[in-house]
């Protein structure tokens, strides 16, 4: 906007709407930057958790299956250190009875032993104990070719391990404890060849299943690591396995998926409901941080469009304590700060309507408007009239009028600028200056000569152009000094500045009476600058309002300007 009062034609300023709403802005900034790092924490936590669950569930099956393991190796041991005391000592000729209580002894001390062959050095059976057929004493078949005796021979521990057997096809010949593992969790076991030996759903050992054998030769693979398998029902687990020392067996411990990682999945849900939290707190913060902020900015915004328009008394009041509370305040200054500029452009415009530009500055800055009110001045009136202007009107068209008298002006008005004088008005095709009034100014006498001769070049300069075009016009000045009543004069919205008084009078009857290119001087002004400009005296003339002739002087032809010249 311009203080001068150039504002656009609407009366406001334009405006633009925004790309994108500052309040959305700020929302979506400030919910943002809660929500992701939440997101982040809630991504890294699951992850991470999943990572260290694997790890724990991985130690826990491994525990579980060695475990398990442990304990079939301590059940064959003990089997193995009880039969060791039966065998002990050499086979005696009539110590058949003796052996057979021994052995009779060892079923009532291990359950889990369902009979008892003993043999001679030979490998002949000496006596059969057993729980499910009837006991047999003597002497027996030869089973030196047993694969049994063989193996036992051959072992440098002399102890071997047979492969699993059931009786008639309905339950293994030895069973192994149940390993429960979590809620859900299991285990079970399976011999050196895979077949199933034994497993908490025992129909499954009856039937020989072999998916139990395809589970652990995928858990073979992972080297001691637990994998995610299906376990042969159509169920995902977390599996790993450990093999026994002695016999070969392997103890496969398992756990469904959905149980070994539901601690994963409580922790997600804790912090997906924290996101929840955070976002909905996270969206309330936001909402009322970007109303607290875009309110007052919007404020502003139609503060400065109704500065922008003109409304210099509008006030802004923002009471939050913060920077935008000091913007309002200092919006406010501005805006009384933009009501003293115009106030002040536009007396310095009216003061321009008739003084020249920085002679109404001058007043301006002054501060002293008293120098516009009527008061008693000593002043160089000077007056400029076009000579032929009246015929040349009346014969030309309207835009051929209006464009030389826009000329005329022109060049008037810039030489009267340039000087400092006061040009109090137009009149057709005459003009009017004073030169010390309102501001005073030294040697006001040589100061109005000199502006009149450089009015009469800038015209004359003109006038030629205008001849050749065919218009007789010419112009003349005539100057006087003397005491004048100088003041603004008019109503209200509309205020010129001028001077009355006789010394006003004489200088438009030397107007009048000068031809084309001169300048006529009234003795009074001719007297203060008869040492530095060139006069002609053209004697007495007989001027209309006064009683006697006055003696009137040319500026010399050529304007020929002589300075004042010191010798020492």
């Amino acid at each position: 906007m311009s203080v001068d009062g150039s504002l656009p034609s609407s009366g406001r300023l334009p405006a633009t709407r925004p790309h994108r709403s500052l309040f959305v802005k700020y929302v979506v900034t400030l919910f943002v930057a809660v929500v992701v790092p939440l997101v982040l924490g809630a991504i890294s936590e699951a992850w991470f958790g999943y990572q260290d669950r694997r790890v724990h569930l991985n130690e826990l099956l491994l525990a579980e299956a060695r475990s398990a393991t442990d304990r079939i190796q301590t059940f064959i041991v003990g089997i193995r250190n009880q039969l060791g005391f039966v065998v002990q000592l050499p086979w005696i000729d009539g110590d058949d009875e003796l052996h057979r209580l021994d052995a009779l002894r060892l079923l009532r001390q291990v359950p889990a032993i369902a009979s008892i062959t003993l043999l001679d050095q030979a490998g002949t059976e000496r006596a059969f104990v057993s729980r499910l057929s009837p006991d047999r004493i003597g002497r027996g078949a030869d089973m030196s070719a047993d694969p049994a005796v063989l193996g036992v021979r051959a072992d440098a521990n002399k102890v071997w391990y047979g492969s699993v057997r059931y009786l008639r096809e309905s339950e293994p010949y030895m069973t192994i404890a149940t390993i429960r593992i979590g809620e859900t969790g299991y285990a079970f076991v399976v011999d050196d060849s895979g077949r199933l030996i034994a497993h908490p759903n025992i129909s499954l050992v009856l039937r020989g299943d072999t998916a139990t054998s395809r589970l652990q030769s995928v858990i073979a693979g992972a080297n001691g690591s637990a994998v995610t398998a299906n376990d042969g029902e159509g169920k995902s687990v977390v599996a790993i396995s450990a093999r026994t020392a002695d016999i070969g067996w392997t103890v496969v411990a398992l756990q469904p998926v959905n149980e070994a990682l539901a601690p994963i999945r409580a922790a997600l849900w804790r912090s997906l409901a924290l996101i929840g939290i955070g976002a909905i707190l996270a969206f309330a913060l936001a909402y009322w941080l970007a109303r607290r902020m875009s309110g007052p900015i919007r404020q502003l915004e139609d503060g400065v469009q109704r500065v922008g328009a003109g409304q210099f008394d509008h006030r802004i009041t923002i009471s939050s304590g913060d920077e935008l509370e000091q913007l309002a305040g200092r919006f406010n200054e501005m805006a009384g700060e933009l009501a003293i500029s115009k106030e002040k452009s536009e007396r310095i415009n009216r003061l321009k309507r008739f003084l020249a530009p920085q002679v109404a500055e001058l007043v301006e800055h002054s501060g002293d408007e008293r120098l516009l009110d009527g008061q008693r001045r000593d002043v160089v009136a000077i007056f400029g009239d076009l000579r032929g202007f009246t015929a040349f009107s009346a014969h030309v068209e309207p835009d051929v009028i209006m464009a030389v008298v826009r000329e005329y002006y022109e060049a008037l008005g810039a030489v009267v600028t340039r000087h400092g004088a006061t040009l109090t008005g137009f009149d057709g095709d005459g003009v009017m200056v004073l030169v010390n009034a309102p501001v005073a100014c030294e040697d006001p006498a040589s100061r109005g000569l000199r502006l009149a001769i450089d009015m009469q070049a800038a015209v004359q300069s003109l006038i030629v152009r205008w001849r050749a075009d065919g218009h007789a016009i010419g112009f003349g000045i005539g100057i006087a000094k003397g005491p004048a009543t100088v003041g603004a004069v008019g109503y209200k919205g509309r205020m010129d500045y001028t001077a009355i008084g006789s010394v006003i009078n004489l200088a438009k009857r030397l107007c009048d009476s000068a031809v084309d290119a001169q300048i006529l001087v009234d003795p009074v002004a001719a007297e203060a600058v008869k040492s530095r400009i060139a006069l002609a005296s053209l004697g007495e003339r007989p001027i209309k309002g006064y009683d006697h002739p006055l003696p009137v002087f040319a500026v010399s032809s050529g304007f020929v300007l002589i300075d004042r010249i010191d010798v020492t």
